[in-house]
């Protein structure tokens, strides 16, 4: 399965790939600076939308993109590896 993760910290990005990796998962990771994310989503199975490193428009651009491609979202506030973790869990 491929996910994808946006918001977070830059500085965990290896972290979120290596702890996906492990769950057999191919990760993107986009951090919530970039503009215009959900053109950038591609083909993608599972979104994760750690909220508390995302602005409101990121946000709502991506779940509109997930509602007209009906892709699954999972949010989670924190944006820990845990988190990362607890969400590929709920979407398996």
């Amino acid at each position: 399965m491929c996910a994808t993760v946006i918001g977070g910290m830059d500085r965990l990005k290896r972290d979120y790939i290596n702890a996906a990796k492990l769950e057999g998962v191919e990760l993107k990771v986009f951090t919530g600076k970039e503009s215009r994310i959900a053109p950038k989503l591609g083909n993608t199975g599972l979104i994760i939308l750690f909220t508390n490193q995302l602005s409101h428009a990121a946000r709502r651009d991506v779940l509109n993109h997930a509602k007209k491609h009906n892709i699954p979202v999972r949010q989670a506030h924190s944006c820990g590896v845990s988190s990362l973790r607890g969400c590929l869990a709920q979407a398996s």
